[in-house]
């Protein structure tokens, strides 16, 4: 596929300083929505959270699409999904802003729909878990999509990290809410497709080396362009007959036979 690159950087210095500060808006992000989790856990306890959960084919279960990424049932499952979110929220932000926040409306719906269309009816699912596997999904498939050198380190990163996510999109443990895993991950999969060339492929930083190498070849081809001849148009006309009549006819030149 065709991606839109960013102009070459001319001063090597302030395109440094760009990426850093790309990446501290990044973990800034991050540890903001981190935050907003932490302070809405504290806050839940003032009142029924299962109001604002998804309730899987009722109605009054989709207000849970808006409100239940927000929510959490224990410390150690907002401490699970908060280190989650760090990481690959980083990580998606610093190599695709854009697309990152483009995204977040359809791995945050997608999160809920997957839990109020596939949920058992009278059950309760709430926490950003499917956001992480939205956001997973997201840097993988982009990855795959884009295949320059940053998407496919970040593909690698993100593998690496939650590579399990692959498989707990489906049922495998009681009490924990695939259904939502899966709508997010095909959020994340489906922004990944529509998104994949909001943002421009970063400029390369060029080495030393990289440079020696194209000067030389440069200067290796201007030496072979003297070898070859210019074209025939080039050349300049010494002589010519002029335009040719009609009527014009040739001139047969007798030739003496051989005598023996």
């Amino acid at each position: 596929m065709h991606l839109r690159s960013a102009d070459e950087p001319r001063d090597p210095v302030a395109q440094r300083a760009a990426d850093k500060r790309r990446l501290a808006n990044a973990v800034r992000g991050s540890l903001a929505f981190v935050l907003l989790l932490v302070l809405v856990f504290g806050l839940q306890g003032l009142g029924d959270a299962r109001a604002l959960a998804v309730g899987p084919g009722s109605a009054a279960g989709l207000l849970g699409l808006l409100t239940a990424p927000l929510l959490h049932g224990s410390p150690a499952h907002l401490l699970a999904n908060a280190s989650a979110l760090l990481i690959l929220g980083t990580l998606a932000l610093a190599v695709y802003p854009r697309a990152t926040v483009r995204a977040l409306p359809l791995m945050w719906l997608g999160s809920g729909l997957g839990a109020w269309l596939l949920g058992e009816p009278g059950s309760w699912h709430l926490g950003a878990s499917g956001l992480t596997h939205g956001l997973m999904f997201l840097v993988f498939v982009l990855g795959l999509l884009r295949r320059d050198r940053a998407s496919i380190a970040a593909g690698m990163i993100a593998f690496f990290f939650y590579g399990g996510m692959l498989l707990t999109v489906l049922p495998h443990e009681p009490g924990v809410s695939w259904q939502s895993h899966l709508g997010g991950a095909l959020g994340g999969v489906l922004a990944a497709w529509l998104l994949r060339g909001s943002d421009p492929i970063p400029p390369r930083r060029r080495y030393s080396w990289e440079i020696e190498e194209e000067e030389a070849e440069r200067a290796a081809q201007a030496e072979r362009d003297t070898w070859e001849p210019g074209s025939p148009r080039d050349v300049p006309v010494l002589w010519n007959r002029g335009e040719r009549r009609d009527d014009e006819r040739g001139v047969v030149l007798p030739f003496r036979r051989r005598e023996d």
